[in-house]
């Protein structure tokens, strides 16, 4: 599937940082965006932000073109629904981007506490399992897809007082390819590093050096350029921004 046809892209943690940004970027080139988020009041935002970004020539059906439900990745039954509301509503997405993700706050792992460890792993693991769970047997019914798990550079490389983000991206390098040998022809899942980009999460870590970084609105059209164009040739790699 080249760029000039038209798709869905669905986009779990939407309503912000590199979410928000990529959905409006793909949006403002006639795409139809579904995500998910835990922010209702960002998601009313975003949807606003949508409909305005929209070409002239759909705004009559901008309100029906996109759909933003206030969904946690967290809870798989969650998920399920809403798999089935896409389906009831002809939104199976063609490009999947399962990009909601936490990071822990700096610290030694024995000094991080139980309950933030569990939403890190929680979030960007067991998250992402729940959208393979209930997504991809939608594609393989439809015969192709592509699915883009966002991974970091600390997927592939590790930093001190970060080791719970680090191992959930980890992780996501591992789940990936290990599903891209379990897709059948015309499917793809990948891996994609997005960079190091000006968000919350990266203010997180680095605090003001942050800021020394490239905007998320910069980073918006080489990443949407790059998920759009991938083909089930791209199956199993893992890509940098």
């Amino acid at each position: 599937m080249g760029e000039t046809q038209l798709k869905t892209i669905m986009i779990t943690g939407v309503s912000r940082g590199l979410g928000r940004v990529l959905a409006l970027e793909i949006a403002r080139r006639g795409h139809s965006v579904v995500g998910c988020a835990r922010s209702q009041e960002k998601l009313h935002a975003l949807m606003a932000d949508l409909t305005r970004d929209d070409p002239p020539s759909s705004s009559s059906s901008s309100s029906s073109k996109h759909l933003l439900k206030h969904l946690d990745v967290r809870s798989d039954n969650s998920m399920k629904e809403f798999a089935r509301l896409l389906v009831e509503e002809r939104k199976i997405p063609d490009i999947i981007v399962n990009n909601a993700g936490t990071i822990n706050k700096n610290n030694k792992i024995w000094a991080v506490p139980a309950e933030e460890f569990d939403m890190v792993i929680d979030t960007n693991i067991k998250g992402t399992a729940n959208i393979l769970r209930h997504f991809l047997p939608l594609l393989i019914e439809k015969k192709q897809g592509i699915v883009v798990n966002i991974s970091s550079g600390w997927g592939r490389s590790a930093a001190a007082e970060v080791a719970p983000y680090c191992a959930s991206k980890w992780a996501i390098e591992g789940l990936s390819k290990s599903v891209a040998k379990e897709l059948p022809p015309g499917l793809a899942i990948v891996a994609l590093n997005p960079g190091v980009v000006n968000t919350d999460m990266l203010a997180s870590c680095f605090g003001s050096n942050s800021a020394l970084y490239q905007s998320p609105e910069s980073w918006a059209p080489r990443a949407a350029t790059m998920i759009l164009n991938l083909t089930s040739e791209d199956n199993g790699a893992s890509l940098t921004i």
